[in-house]
């Protein structure tokens, strides 16, 4: 079983709560961080000290709050904590099931499992935790149900980021500066408008507003 386990997670409840079954499953060392820079600097100690984390159980999203964080979400940590160190395995504990954010995750090849916050959730987090240790990945039943959907729409961080910002107010002069501050690519004032439409043709949209009405509804942002 594992031996040194690193819980990212600002909610005092859910802490609590995982901490009863990291005891139950009697896990030596567990070590819990309310923010994701601390989380980091833990991780940060523990690889130089020698004995680097086994496993991290880590929320997506962390409510802001007066101090200033340089990783403001899970997904940031995760792929930080993966890239210093790819044999730490990472299990995911949230509330987000949205397909778009789920797909994002394990696409990227960082997580080992993905465990939904719901009624359920202590049950699934310590199957995931056994499945994990034996070398497997594990997905809530309604993680795995969401993954078998071929049928849900995906979009990338490029579509993402016109429709956000579309939904904002901002212009398309305005997305274009905006994509061009961020260095985000592609970001041509043409190049948003060619997508656009081709995102209203794939949604049957009228109207950009009709546009990001049908994608909230989805969920997709």
């Amino acid at each position: 079983m594992f031996k040194k386990i690193l819980v990212a997670e600002d909610m005092d409840s859910i802490n609590h709560a995982v901490a009863s079954v990291l005891k139950e499953l009697n896990i030596p060392e567990v070590a819990h961080a309310q923010y994701c820079d601390k989380a980091w600097l833990l991780a940060k100690k523990a690889s130089q000290d020698g004995e680097p984390f086994d496993l991290l159980i880590c929320d997506l999203s962390f409510k802001d709050d007066h101090r200033e964080e340089k990783i403001k979400t899970g997904k940031e940590l995760i792929a930080i904590l993966k890239s210093e160190n790819p044999d730490l395995k990472i299990l995911v504990n949230s509330i987000e099931d949205h397909p778009q954010s789920v797909r994002e995750l394990w696409d990227s090849g960082n997580i080992d499992a993905y465990v939904c916050k719901d009624r359920h959730g202590l049950r699934e987090l310590k199957a995931a935790i056994f499945c994990l240790n034996d070398g497997e990945s594990y997905n809530s039943p309604s993680i795995e149900k969401i993954l078998k959907q071929n049928n849900v729409l995906t979009l990338n961080d490029f579509e993402i980021n016109i429709v956000k910002f579309l939904a904002n107010g901002f212009t398309q002069d305005q997305i274009e500066q905006k994509l061009k501050s961020q260095n985000l690519k592609p970001n041509s004032k043409s190049a948003i408008e060619k997508r656009l439409k081709e995102l209203r043709d794939e949604f049957n949209a009228n109207t950009n507003p009709h546009l990001i009405s049908i994608m909230k509804d989805l969920q997709l942002i």
